[in-house]
């Protein structure tokens, strides 16, 4: 269609997102301990001895401001377009 823009990505970019912070949150859950005395040591060592931890930790922070952006550039299509208005997708 003729009206299809970039702000249409934002739903997929969404999914995407979830998809990577879900995949990340695992292999970081794998080597968390969230003991008081030992949380900051393990991420340390998820940071200098996890092969790659590094970026998977990182990958999983700004994930999650990633997630926000587009989660409020998406519901900001749909206020502007006003695409709440469509009563035949509520039913």
């Amino acid at each position: 269609p003729s009206n299809i823009s970039a702000w249409w990505n934002f739903g997929s970019l969404l999914g995407f997102c979830l998809i990577i912070q879900i995949v990340t949150g695992l292999f970081l859950a794998m080597h968390y301990t969230s003991d008081t005395m030992t949380a900051f040591s393990s991420v340390t060592h998820i940071c200098r001895d996890v092969n790659y931890g590094w970026l998977i930790r990182y990958m999983h922070a700004n994930g999650a401001s990633m997630f926000f952006i587009c989660l409020f550039l998406h519901i900001g299509r749909g206020l502007y377009y006003g695409s709440y208005t469509y009563f035949e997708t509520w039913n």
